[in-house]
């Protein structure tokens, strides 16, 4: 009987393929398939972007695309989950290793974060490896030469959502504030800068670090702009 495959959560960084470890590059070398989040049409996923550099199709290396519903729908997302999870299995049974791959780091927001706690519940006896990555916040602090938290000073990493209360009590509670995903409600928070008397505090990076990057210290000049998904906000009083 073959031995059963590690499955790893390899974290590839905000997007400069220069930022993964020494462990992932390994890793992406020996893991006969690799496996990375997949767009509709098969375009190719920004993890998948990162690591390409890195990892060519061959004959020895299984690229696994799989698609992830965008849905909050349970009974769907349960579904989907279940038969993704089964394909990276048929490979792990083989005694393959699968190195999946994920923007910034696989136990922060990310999609790799779900594949375990499936994977956990299906198949047990399945080892699991995370490697870290750099986050973006990360990589937006290092493109800003910003430091994020010094001495005594806290931080909060709060997911962007519309809740105005929610965003302005951790505007009030924190010394520096990363919004994550902020694109969606860029008006509203911009707003409340605004009225708070931080705007000129914020800086805006979409795609940090990568050939695509995108920074703005002038946040006001994004009042009506439409940013991608992969867009982060920073907000440090001091």
């Amino acid at each position: 009987m073959n031995t059963i495959g590690t499955l790893y959560g390899i974290g590839v960084g905000p997007g400069d393929p220069e930022l993964i470890t020494v462990k992932a590059f390994r890793l992406l070398q020996q893991s006969p398939v690799i496996a990375y989040p997949k767009k509709r049409m098969g375009s190719k996923s920004y993890a998948h972007q990162i690591s390409e550099l890195y990892v060519k199709p061959s004959p020895d290396k299984e690229m696994l695309g799989l698609v992830f519903p965008m849905t909050k729908d349970k009974e769907i997302l349960e579904r989907e989950w279940n038969n993704t999870a089964d394909i990276v299995w048929e490979r792990l049974r083989e005694g393959k290793d699968v190195a999946f791959v994920t923007e910034g780091d696989p136990l922060f927001y990310s999609t790799f974060i779900h594949m375990m706690r499936v994977m956990k519940e299906k198949y047990p006896e399945v080892p699991v490896v995370t490697v870290p990555g750099i986050s973006s916040f990360l990589g937006a602090a290092a493109r800003l030469n910003l430091p994020l938290a010094d001495g005594d000073e806290q931080i909060g990493i709060i997911p962007a959502t519309e809740d105005r209360d929610a965003m302005r009590k951790a505007l009030l509670e924190h010394d520096c504030v990363i919004f994550l995903k902020v694109a969606k409600v860029l008006p509203m928070i911009i707003d409340l800068l605004k009225e708070m008397n931080l705007v000129d505090k914020a800086a805006v990076a979409t795609k940090v670090t990568s050939a695509e990057e995108m920074i703005w210290t002038n946040v006001r000049e994004l009042e009506r702009a439409e940013l991608g998904y992969l867009t982060l906000m920073v907000v440090k009083k001091g």
